[in-house]
This record gives structure tokens, C-alpha cells and sequence, in this order.
């Protein structure tokens, strides 16, 4: 490089360094000590956890849902553009070649550059040229507008981890609604049943006098407290099914013929009792978070870099020639060869005013990592809390409901034999009903609380070493 260079390229360097201070982060990120994770770490979940249910239908069903679910295959299209985009940005940093070339009928000034007779004659003036321009990184910042294109490319690929662990959550949940509502129509039938029997005893009483017209209103309105239960729970079974079809992208009526589910609720994939001091890195959606504060320490980066002199290669070779039959002839040719130095000495404020955002647009990618962290240790403390108080609470509503049932019997035996009226147990009716059913929501929110839990935990997500969260700096 000639002293003339070597001076230029200095000074230019001094007015970058003289831009004054520039702006900091001001968030810094949570750790996992902070938030008290300090459990043993989580054990792997296995792929394609909901297989241990032992629901071929369930397995349908997700399989569906994995194929063809509408926020999944925009998960997916969103990869697909963040890798478009890293290829662009890497395109960027290599030599580029174009050629261009025109042929203009056009008449020459005689008063100008060329002389007669070719001025203030009409001819053909060609160019063709082949182009190059290479931007040399020598500060690095094309290098880190890469960085930053594959770190929101690597995020866009964790967003689908978490979207597919959301989907198989969300599949397994209604699933279990849809069992909920299947076992809940089959109480509430066999109610019916029951009541319907009782209703004829009630007039074969009637017809012998041993009951009264009391007698027969109490037992229809039994009747019509079950039937309301069955209507209510064959409701619950069908938005269950189109839930479950919109799930799958499917048509609401999809999975119409679905027959009772067999969950085999016991043999689920046992989970943790405390917080595990890996949560943070089992979730794929921090996973993602962690990568776009990446993208925003190179984004800043870039902006920083944005201070410094930019210096291009250019070079060109090609012919120009006035007339046609002159311009691919050797005398025609043209070429050349330099460098080009670019540096911003007064813009305004615009280039600081750029830093300035990326560092906020840090800051912002940092606060919502914090708040996924937040949400992720409450979510996941909030189901271990529900899974753990879920026994004793079912263990109380099967007392309930024996104990319930036991007195229905006794106050049947005693309608039977005249010691009391079917007036005076609608309401022991009504309360074993309501107790049959909170039994069934009971273990159907069991099973929801542990499939909370297990995706909370991040599921089958396997995580993969990423950048560290940054602190302020």
C-alpha cells in the first residue's frame, strides 16, 4: 500500500475512533441460580412420549397433527426464510461479477468530447462490460452480519422444537378432554339407565298404591338431571373431536368415527418431583430466546463496525466502440482496476442513532428471554404443584363417591320399604351423579397436569450447545 494510502486510511480511522461513546446495554439476563433451579437434572424424555399411553388412535391422531397442523408449517416456512436470508448475507461477503451491456442509437454533440465528423454525426455507441466489486471485511463486520443471520436462522429452527413440543401437548390434552367426555357419557348413561328403571318401579308402586304422584315427579326429575348430564358430555365429546381436527388441519368432522379411547393413564412418563436445575435448557423456546440475544450482541456488533471505513476492490473489462461493426474489434477494449475507501464523516447522527437501536433491539431480546425464563420456572412449579396434590385429591373423591354411593343404597332400601318418599332422596340422586362425574374430570385433570408437566419440561427436546446469556457490558 503507497504512503498516500496509508495516510488516508489513518485519518480515517482517527475520525471513526473520534465518534464518542456509544450505547450500552442496559438489561442483563437471569440465571438459573437465580430463579432457585437447584433440583437434580431432568431425565431424557423419550421421542414420541404419548406412545407410552397405549392409544393407537392417539398415535393417529398426532401423527395427523405433525403432518398437516397449520402454525407447524408456518414454523417451518420461517426456517426456510431465516436460511434465505444467511445465504444472502453470506453472498454479500464474496466477489461479485456482473456484466452489462448496451447499444444506443444516439447522436454526438459536436460541441463536446468528440470532435467531427463523428460530432454532430448519429451512430451506434456500445458498451459491454464484465464487473467485479469485492468488499474486503477487514473489521470484521460482514463477518458479524453473518453470525447474526445464522443465529436467528438456528432460532428459527428452535421455534419449530417448541411449536412441535406445543402441538404434541396441546394433541395429548384433547385427547384426554375427548376420553374425559367418552367416560363422562358412559356415567351419565348408565344414570339414565338407572333412573329409567326407577321410574317404572315408581309406577308399578303407584299401580299397587304403595307410592304417590310425589313419588313419580321426584323420579322424573331424576331422570331429567341424568339426561341433561348426557347431553351435556356427548357436547363435550364432538368440540373435543373438532378440537383434535383443528389440530390436525383437518376438516371438524375428520374424526367423526372415533370409537372409546383405551389411555393407559398408569403407564405415563414418569417426571420429576422438584424443579430440576436444567429446566432452562430443556425448553426449546429459551433455547430460541438465547439464540436471538445472540443475533442481537452481532447485530450490535455490526453497527459498531458500521463506524469504520468500508474498502472495495473494483475491477472492470469490456469493450466500447461507436458503430456496430466496431465494437468487438481489440482496439475497442477497456479495462481497469483500484480500490475504493467509503468512510461516513458527518451523517447526522443516523449511524449512532442505528447503534443505538441495536442495542435496545439487545436489550429487548434479553427482557424476553428473562421472561421466559420467569414463565417457564412458574409454569413448570405450577404443574409440579398440581401433579402432586393431584392423588390426595383423587383419593378424597373416590371416599366421596363410595361413601355416596353407599348411601343411595341404604335410601333406596328404605323408598322400598316405605319409610321414606323418592321425594327425599333427588337430592343424594343429584349428589352422587355430580361426584360419578367429578370423579372422571378428576382423573382426566390428572392426566391434563401431567402432560403440563412434561411439556413444561421440555419434553423429548434434546438441547444443543448454544451461546451463554450475556450480562450488561
Amino acid at each position: 500500500m503507497s504512503r498516500r494510502w496509508s495516510i488516508a486510511l489513518t485519518a480515517m480511522l482517527f475520525v471513526s475512533a473520534c465518534a464518542g461513546p456509544l450505547a450500552r446495554p442496559e438489561v442483563a439476563a437471569l440465571s438459573a441460580g437465580s430463579m432457585g433451579l437447584a433440583g437434580a437434572d431432568t431425565r431424557a424424555i423419550p421421542a414420541q412420549w404419548w406412545q407410552s399411553l397405549g392409544d393407537a388412535q392417539l398415535d393417529r391422531i398426532m401423527a395427523d397433527a405433525l403432518a398437516g397442523n397449520t402454525g407447524l408449517e408456518m414454523a417451518l416456512a420461517r426456517v426456510r426464510e431465516a436460511q434465505a436470508i444467511l445465504g444472502s448475507r453470506r453472498a454479500e461477503d464474496r466477489p461479485q461479477v456482473t456484466i452489462d451491456g448496451q447499444e444506443v442509437r444516439n447522436r454526438l454533440s459536436e460541441k463536446y468530447t468528440i470532435p467531427p465528423p463523428y460530432g454532430g454525426s448519429t451512430q451506434w455507441v456500445g458498451d459491454v462490460e464484465a464487473n467485479l466489486s469485492w468488499t474486503l471485511d477487514f473489521w470484521g463486520k460482514q463477518a458479524a452480519a453473518i453470525r447474526q443471520a445464522s443465529a436467528l436462522r438456528d432460532a428459527s429452527a428452535l421455534d419449530v422444537d417448541a411449536a412441535r413440543l406445543a402441538l404434541t401437548g396441546a394433541v395429548a390434552q384433547g385427547y384426554v378432554e375427548f376420553a374425559r367426555a367418552d367416560h363422562v357419557i358412559a356415567v351419565a348413561e348408565a344414570s339414565v339407565a338407572e333412573r329409567r328403571r326407577s321410574l317404572r318401579l315408581v309406577g308399578v308402586r303407584i299401580r299397587s298404591q304403595l307410592a304417590s304422584q310425589i313419588d313419580a315427579k321426584a323420579a322424573e326429575t331424576e331422570l331429567a338431571q341424568a339426561e341433561q348430564a348426557l347431553v351435556r358430555a356427548r357436547s363435550d365429546r364432538v368440540l373435543a373431536l373438532h378440537a383434535l381436527a383443528a389440530l390436525a388441519g383437518q376438516g371438524a368432522d375428520r374424526y367423526a368415527d372415533m370409537t372409546s379411547p383405551t389411555l393407559h393413564l398408569d403407564a405415563m412418563v414418569s417426571v420429576p418431583g422438584e424443579l430440576p436445575a436444567d429446566l432452562l435448557s430443556r425448553r426449546p423456546d429459551i433455547a430460541a430466546a438465547l439464540m436471538r440475544i445472540e443475533a442481537g450482541r452481532q447485530g450490535r456488533e455490526v453497527a459498531r463496525k458500521a463506524f469504520y471505513p468500508n474498502i472495495n476492490l473494483v475491477g472492470l473489462l469490456g469493450v466500447q466502440a461507436l458503430g456496430l461493426g466496431e465494437l468487438f474489434g481489440t482496439s475497442a477494449a477497456t479495462y481497469g482496476a483500484g480500490a475504493a475507501i467509503h468512510l461516513p464523516v458527518f451523517d447526522g447522527g443516523q449511524l449512532r442513532s442505528e447503534h443505538a437501536r441495536a442495542t435496545a433491539s439487545l436489550d429487548l431480546a434479553v427482557a424476553d428471554y428473562n421472561d421466559r425464563v420467569v414463565r417457564a420456572v412458574r409454569e413448570t412449579a405450577d404443574a409440579l404443584t398440581r401433579v402432586g396434590a393431584a392423588g390426595d385429591d383423587l383419593a378424597a373423591q373416590r371416599d366421596i363417591v363410595t361413601g355416596l354411593s353407599e348411601s343411595r343404597r341404604l335410601d333406596d332400601v328404605r323408598v322400598r320399604s316405605g319409610l321414606s318418599s323418592r321425594l327425599d332422596i333427588i337430592e343424594p340422586e343429584l349428589r352422587l351423579l355430580d361426584a360419578r362425574i367429578g370423579l372422571v374430570n378428576l382423573e382426566a385433570q390428572a392426566a391434563t397436569n401431567r402432560i403440563q408437566l412434561l411439556v413444561a419440561l421440555g419434553g423429548d427436546f434434546t438441547p444443543q450447545a448454544g451461546p451463554a446469556a450475556p450480562s450488561k457490558s
